[in-house]
């Protein structure tokens, strides 16, 4: 599995692009294989207040309906608005055009308790999950 750097990860297998005080957010090209085929993914409205660790998404795939959890604090800026047609697009790219949400970010300090692309690997060696 790639993990490409960069980038921030959890262990609920989001993802976070930061630039500037925008946080990019999605979930991982492995959190996208073990759900399988997505076909549905509802996103906040913008402009919500999210707090870190809370339920913000929902993916809806064909074997199961699964919560994303906000890696960040903030103000929803922008969803991504082709996934409400072309939902694949998790799948096919979970990195780039397969992301979810953009956060305007209300503190930059909580990206200090996510991890890095190294650490995200070891977790998923640690949990057998890396091929």
């Amino acid at each position: 599995m790639e993990c490409p750097k960069g980038f921030y990860y959890t262990k609920t297998h989001e993802w976070v692009k930061v630039d500037g005080n925008c946080a990019t957010v999605g979930i991982t090209s492995h959190a996208a294989e073990q759900l399988g085929d997505i076909v549905f993914v509802e996103l906040p409205e913008v402009g919500r207040e999210v707090k870190h660790g809370e339920a913000f998404v929902v993916v809806e795939s064909v074997k199961a309906v699964s919560d994303c959890y906000a890696p960040v604090s903030g103000r929803v800026i922008e969803v991504n608005q082709e996934l409400v047609n072309h939902p694949e697009l998790v799948n096919q790219d979970a990195f780039g055009a397969g992301w979810m949400v953009k956060i305007e970010m209300s503190d930059a300090r909580e990206l200090g308790e996510l991890m890095d692309e190294v650490q995200y690997k070891k977790v998923l060696e640690e949990e057998g999950l890396s091929k």
